[in-house]
């Protein structure tokens, strides 16, 4: 079953865990949780490295642990991100990581996209196995 899942999602908290001065930019890594709303419902628990530079955010890379229903489906899996900013312009993308599927998720794959404008919105291109 190939499909399309979009929505948005709340960060409903950002720990910061660590950071390093670096000449020219700063790094760091965060936990965050998130809540899922739209196709994908659910909560989320992810560990991110950043590095932000004196002109702002530049790029990141994380993991993230998904626990909810996707059309109905109810499991976890993980997305892997990678994201970076420069002259305004930003992209945020994310791969679910192969074979994390569980329970009625078991076997997704796939790969989306974040946006934040008025909030952060999501897009899910996926394949599940049919039910």
């Amino acid at each position: 079953m190939h499909a399309h899942a979009t929505g948005t999602f709340d960060v409903t908290s950002w720990n910061d865990l660590a950071t390093e001065e670096k000449q020219g930019a700063t790094f760091g890594r965060n936990r965050l949780t998130k809540t899922f709303q739209g196709d994908l419902t659910g909560t989320s628990t992810t560990e991110i490295l950043t590095v932000v530079t004196p002109d702002g955010p530049a790029a990141y890379v994380g993991v993230e642990h998904v626990e909810g229903t996707l059309h109905g489906r109810k499991g976890t899996f993980v997305l892997q991100h990678s994201a970076a900013s420069h002259n305004g312009e930003q992209w945020m993308k994310w791969q679910i990581v192969p074979a994390t599927g569980t329970g009625e998720l078991t076997g997704l794959t796939g790969e989306g996209t974040i946006r934040v404008e008025n909030g952060h919105h999501y897009t899910l291109d996926y394949t599940l196995p049919e039910a």
